[in-house]
């Protein structure tokens, strides 16, 4: 009898991001960061974590594992109202996936689970922004979502 062929392993094992996964977590985060060459504080990326993590705000996270365990992506989102929908929307505020494991799916999962977690929760919407110049994400963006036609304005405060 001949042994049946290999299943394929999927690319990423999508598990949700808890306060045990601080060290793995923040070599990601460092490299969103860089990635869009943005600072963020020592307090802040802390807060940012514990809110992520600790359960009693509108937020939360997943990282993605690869075979080994080792995490090459994360993914952030953030529950919030909306004046058009009785249902939240869901803003997944931040995605990255390590260099050297892009293009093989992960992100694609990632927002995957942002997806099932909005749907878990009741959301009515799932929405993203990235940067103009983000044209890889941009063509997994526009296979998995469409475009609102809607442009940014921001005013920082502080």
């Amino acid at each position: 009898m001949q042994p049946s062929a290999a299943t394929p392993t999927p690319p990423a094992k999508i598990v949700p991001l808890l306060a045990a996964d601080r060290a793995e977590w923040a070599p990601l985060w460092r490299g969103y960061l860089d990635f869009y060459r943005a600072a963020v504080d020592a307090t802040t990326t802390e807060t940012t974590f514990a809110r992520l993590t600790g359960g009693s705000e509108p937020m939360g996270g997943f990282l993605a594992r690869d075979g080994d365990g080792a995490a090459i992506g994360l993914v952030h989102w953030i529950v919030h109202r909306s004046c058009w929908t009785v249902g939240d929307y869901c803003y997944l505020q931040d995605l990255f996936v390590a260099a050297g494991r892009r293009g093989g799916g992960v992100g694609r999962l990632l927002i995957d689970a942002v997806a099932a977690k909005a749907r878990a929760l009741g959301c009515s919407r799932v929405h993203w922004l990235t940067h103009e110049t983000n044209r890889d994400a941009m063509r997994l963006y526009d296979k998995v979502a469409e475009r609102s036609g809607f442009i940014q304005y921001r005013i920082v405060i502080g």
